[in-house]
């Protein structure tokens, strides 16, 4: 029997890059869900259901390093991927304080990002 794919949850206030991401990664093979915010996630549960969250810093309400703080409080480690349009280095020292495993500046291409998930996906268990 094939292997389940690894579920994906993508946080990122602009709806054009959001949509993108999201093809991008159901080509490559990745279930995904998608959030235009951190509170958004929050009302769900699909942390809870992830392999990796690949969240932006800077979303509209709460900011990606926030929602991170939040999940981990909760008892959710789920890997997670920031990535940033606007990157100062103040920003990438407190998002991989927060155990990031990868921190990303839009725009990246494309294999960075499936190299990021997929270090972030091959150890998990579903």
């Amino acid at each position: 029997m094939a292997a389940q794919p690894a579920i994906v949850v993508v946080v990122d206030d602009n709806p054009g890059f959001l949509s993108s991401v999201i093809r991008l990664l159901s080509v490559h093979g990745f279930d995904t869900r998608a959030f235009n915010s951190a509170e958004a996630l929050l009302e769900s549960d699909a942390a809870q259901t992830a392999q990796c969250l690949l969240v932006d810093i800077h979303l509209g309400g709460l900011s990606g390093i926030e929602l991170r703080r939040q999940l981990v409080a909760s008892g959710c480690n789920c890997p997670v991927i920031f990535m940033t349009a606007v990157d100062d280095d103040a920003k990438r020292i407190e998002a991989m304080r927060t155990g990031a495993i990868a921190y990303l500046k839009k725009p990246f291409a494309p294999p960075l990002l499936l190299d990021a998930i997929t270090k972030a996906t091959s150890g998990a268990t579903g």
